[in-house]
């Protein structure tokens, strides 16, 4: 074959078969639903800290920290 049959080839070939944005639509849907999912197991963690905050007062209370002892970085 010669270059030319060959790029005449090439371009009939070429030709787009069907829309291509909804066939490619379900990858940015599942994107979607993925980035939700993980938005929501993100959102689940809010003000974990603060749900038993009567269980850390009473545990500072029974367990005093020496501030001569705290520092910071490791030792």
């Amino acid at each position: 074959m010669t270059l030319a049959t060959t790029l005449a080839l090439a371009a009939a070939q070429a030709e787009p078969h069907g829309n291509v944005q909804a066939q490619t639509f379900i990858f940015g849907l599942i994107a979607f639903i993925v980035f939700m999912a993980l938005g929501l197991v993100t959102l689940s963690y809010r003000n974990v800290a603060n749900r038993h905050s009567h269980k850390a007062e009473a545990y500072a209370k029974a367990h005093p920290v020496d501030q001569a002892q705290v520092g910071h970085g490791h030792h």
